[in-house]
């Protein structure tokens, strides 16, 4: 009998510890698979030490196939009604002056309509007994201001259209910028000339040294080349010239500028 349990406890014994091994060998297993699947991907996470940096610089020029104008038209009167009724009047012969110009009524764009209350300070006079009454706020009447932005696709006219609104109640003006329609196109061109000079420097620069170009670690590009404005002699806000007078208006060339820089990694 005692020969019977022995045997039958030897038995659990063995089929235990084979338990155990088979999940201790599905672990290792299964630490084994992971660190072959991790493998894949050793160094992709980490920064690159060995690193060149260069730069590159693009420029792109076109001459300006646009330009653009604000003017307002403003009046002062008893009431608002009056006002504003001044104020449509010649805002509607400029709008009809440039249509028949041959500026595109989706051209043609209000950016600004207000109406102010005019109030003036009055104090009160004083007596001899040198009593002074408070002073009160008087209503002098409204101001209506409306501003239109102008786009001129025919930029030899716009000089012309820039004093044709001024003949027609145009109270301000602002000077014309001319500027380049397609202005993402021209900032593409520019980037695309400092990638390929950024390439050039770093080639060479990997020759020189000896070295291989691997990946690209880093990217940045700083761009400019906004239109500047050109104050013609006919804009208003205090920039003189008499509003009567056809003004010239050079455009020159619009430039975009592109700089780039970009880190290599090499070996």
């Amino acid at each position: 009998m005692g020969n019977f349990l022995e045997g039958l406890e030897g038995k659990k014994l063995r089929t235990a510890l084979l338990g155990v091994l088979v999940v201790l060998g599905l672990y290792l297993a299964a630490q084994t698979i992971g660190e072959i699947w991790q493998f894949r991907y050793i160094g992709s996470g980490m920064p690159a030490t060995n690193v060149i940096s260069v730069t590159g610089e693009g420029e792109a020029v076109a001459v300006p196939d646009r330009a653009e104008f604000t003017f307002s038209v403003v009046e002062k009167k008893d009431s608002v009604r009056d006002a504003q009724s001044a104020t449509a009047e010649k805002i509607n012969a400029a709008i009809a002056y440039l249509k028949e110009a041959g500026v595109d009524e989706k051209d043609i764009k209000t950016v600004g309509y207000n109406v102010y209350p005019q109030y003036e300070w009055q104090g009160g006079v004083c007596t001899s007994g040198g009593i002074c009454p408070p002073g009160r706020q008087v209503l002098l009447g409204y101001e209506v201001r409306q501003t239109l932005t102008i786009k001129v696709r025919d930029t030899e006219k716009a000089g012309e259209l820039l004093s044709g609104v001024g003949d027609r109640g145009a109270t301000e003006m602002s000077s014309l910028v001319f500027t380049v329609d397609d202005d993402k196109k021209l900032a593409e061109e520019a980037r695309s000339k400092a990638i390929a000079e950024a390439k050039d420097k770093a080639q060479e620069l990997a020759d020189e040294l000896g070295v291989r170009l691997v990946r690209v670690v880093s990217f940045s590009e700083f761009g400019g080349g906004y239109p500047m404005p050109y104050y013609s002699e006919a804009a208003g806000f205090g920039r003189g010239g008499d509003v009567k007078s056809t003004p010239e208006t050079p455009m020159g060339e619009n430039k975009i500028v592109s700089n780039v820089t970009i880190t290599y990694e090499i070996r």
